[in-house]
């Protein structure tokens, strides 16, 4: 027996051994630092080379010193937290029991789902196929946003690290402490991150901002809040901020999105017919999902996930022959000086704005603020993408976005852009134009819109620089720091109800005997 667990023992450390000498061949082969090899939360420099070269192209706030850039955050605290929810996923395995003939996938397992969204479970090709159990919570006043929530006080087996209302990051009191400002992040999973990243934006802000205002305004804290999460759309932001957000009384939230609502295809009338679906297996499927979560910061990963592509790279990695089309542009819209009030808007602006506006109002009556942030996309003519490293960039432009053209995607995030920027002006709220200062470097993302680590740091360091000022002024004519609101239950009606568990059985009912009514649903 001591002999057999021996030898288990080395060969476990053999291929630990082994995949970390594959994953620092490739980062070497790819041009990578060797510190960007890390686990999540491990301490040392963060200091990389893909975003070094970068670093100085990035105009400094005053008071923010450069090296600030490489200390990493401390590790979250509540790491490893143990939590019902994941304890109780062992008799129902999402990774072994999920069905990847229905949507529902391992992520969706570990999320609280809203209660009015899910409705009957069973009437959803969606929700039908959880794997037998379903977290729902009950939402305030029956509503059906935001779809979902994430589970509080989980460390998730993906590796979200979530704090008591389900915020990804560290715990943060419901009540402000004084002498601090507090910032929240929305948004969707550009915001949030992918799980298996150590470290948000909005980690990496609040850190640099504790180190900024020790060494400029000691006494002065400063709390940075990820209220974001993936697949949402603004209707679902601005119910997030409505439930969730303004209860904490923040000093300012910063809205960075510009993914889940671009659709070009209302904007072609002679949209081309999509090519043959993906007819990958399940286990591949399950494979290549965790890829993409792992890509964030593995070189070894994203060189795996080409092997999942979805289409044939071209040679040189140039973009591939699109079908013809034509892009109907709205006649009533001013491309270059946009009216934000026009129904006409491409893109589902007309709905975004709507939802920035209420959010905008909800705030302000609070004595809060908004911030709206241009949306970064990886897209332009006569781009070429490495077959390897880049591979998930290929695929996320060329086959999800198929068949549109790079420039026509980069022509349209511009103007979505354009609108955020007049929408800012106009309603007199701060505007943080990422776009104007991130690099176009395939290696600082994961996709067309997601950053690897690197990326996300590269990123936060440029909202850092245009929210010093914001903070400087505020401090100036003393709005900030405010005073903490007066006290409030901690068991607010958005938070107050603990998620709960439903049971999902959706095989067919046996055929009833004549007068008996009884459903055989779990």
């Amino acid at each position: 027996m001591r002999r057999a667990l021996a030898n288990g023992l080395l060969v476990t450390v053999s291929v630990v051994i082994c995949l970390l000498v594959a994953e620092v061949a490739t980062r070497w082969i790819d041009g990578h630092s060797l510190a960007e090899l890390r686990l999540p939360e491990a301490k040392g420099s963060i200091g990389l080379d893909t975003t070094a070269r970068h670093l100085d192209s990035v105009p400094r706030a005053a008071g923010v010193d450069r090296a600030w850039f490489y200390i990493p955050p401390p590790p979250l605290p509540n790491r490893s937290q143990r939590s019902p929810w994941t304890e109780g996923a062992a008799s129902a395995d999402p990774f072994a029991q999920a069905d990847f003939r229905t949507d529902f996938k391992p992520p969706d397992y570990f999320k609280a789902w809203n209660a009015a969204f899910v409705g009957d479970p069973c009437a959803s090709s969606f929700f039908s196929g959880a794997p037998g159990r379903l977290i729902v919570f009950d939402p305030p006043s029956g509503q059906r946003r935001p779809i979902y929530r994430y589970l509080p006080d989980t460390t998730t087996p993906l590796g979200l690290v979530t704090n008591q209302f389900g915020f990804r990051g560290p715990p943060v009191d419901f009540k402000r402490r004084p002498d601090t400002v507090r910032i929240v992040l929305v948004g969707a999973s550009t915001t949030a991150e992918a799980h298996a990243t150590a470290y948000s934006g909005a980690e990496m802000l609040h850190h640099w901002l504790g180190l900024w205002a020790a060494a400029n305004h000691p006494g002065l804290e400063f709390e940075v809040i990820n209220a974001g999460r993936e697949a949402v759309v603004s209707s679902d932001i601005e119910a997030i901020v409505r439930q969730e957000v303004l209860p904490l009384r923040p000093d300012l939230v910063l809205y960075y999105e510009g993914a889940n609502q671009f659709e070009l295809k209302p904007l072609v009338r002679d949209l081309p017919a999509l090519p043959s679906g993906d007819h990958r297996q399940g286990w591949q499927e399950f494979v290549a999902g965790w890829l993409h979560e792992a890509s964030g910061w593995s070189a070894l990963a994203r060189r795996a996930r080409a092997l999942f592509g979805m289409t044939e790279v071209t040679e040189g990695g140039v973009e591939p022959p699109k079908p013809d089309y034509t892009l109907q542009w709205p006649r009533s819209v001013d491309e270059a000086d946009p009216d934000i009030a026009s129904p006409d808007l491409p893109v589902n602006l007309p709905i975004i704005v709507a939802d920035l506006d209420r959010m905008r109002k909800q705030l302000a009556e609070a004595g809060s603020e908004l911030a709206v942030a241009s949306f970064m996309w990886l897209a332009h003519d006569g781009m070429v993408l490495d077959p390897l490293r880049n591979r998930l960039i290929y695929d996320y432009l060329n086959v999800r976005h198929f068949p549109f053209r790079y420039r026509d995607i980069a022509r349209l995030a511009a103007f979505q852009n354009r609108v955020f920027a007049k929408y800012a002006a106009t309603r007199g709220v701060p505007f943080i134009d990422i776009v104007r200062h991130m690099p176009l470097d395939p290696d600082l993302f994961a996709d067309a819109i997601h950053n690897t680590q690197p990326g996300i740091n590269l990123r936060a360091w440029i909202v850092l620089q245009q929210i010093v000022p914001i903070i400087e002024a505020r401090l100036a004519s003393g709005a900030w720091p405010r005073s903490p609101p007066p006290a409030q239950p901690d068991s607010h009606l958005a938070f107050g109800v603990e998620p709960r568990l439903i049971t999902v059985d959706c095989t067919p009912s046996p055929v009833a005997s004549p007068g008996d009514s009884r459903d055989s649903r779990g």
